[in-house]
């Protein structure tokens, strides 16, 4: 997202970062203390809030954009951009990053699997770009991208 921000000269929000910075808690802590409902709440008010700004790439979580009017807001505002990968690849990603409630489970290859099943149509739906970065490095990953919005 950083990346791509600067190749454009656009700002970055990556809407985790912004939650945690206005609420003055980890993601996992908003889980584990208000609740997953809660923390889709605060994703829903940002999205409302970013969706009126212009000259941004934001990187949305998944969860954000499986919410169809949180899909909609930024579809009419934005160019939607899906970032497919592997599910090995997200485990391998996300493995050391315990930011990912979801995820920080016994069998996160099962729960990986089963978000993207519910997940994936709404993703194929709103996106229009979409780049599988299954070992593709993030300026590889920006080169397709800016070549899809041209």
């Amino acid at each position: 997202g950083t990346l791509l921000a600067k190749q454009l000269g656009y700002g970055f929000v990556d809407m985790d970062v912004e939650i945690e910075k206005n609420t003055g808690m980890a993601i996992s802590e908003i889980f584990r203390v208000n609740g997953e409902a809660k923390f889709r709440e605060l994703e829903s008010q940002l999205v409302e809030e970013l969706s009126r700004k212009d000259n941004l790439v934001i990187a949305c979580g998944g969860g954000a954009i499986a919410n169809v009017d949180n899909a909609e807001k930024l579809r009419k505002t934005a160019k939607m951009v899906y970032l497919t990968a592997s599910v090995d690849e997200i485990i391998r990603r996300t493995s050391v990053d315990n930011s990912r409630p979801l995820l920080d489970v016994s069998n996160p290859v099962e729960t990986a699997s089963n978000l993207l099943a519910k997940r994936v149509p709404v993703y194929v739906k709103y996106a229009e770009i979409t780049v599988d970065t299954t070992g593709k490095s993030p300026e590889k990953v920006v080169s397709t991208i800016l070549e899809a919005l041209v």
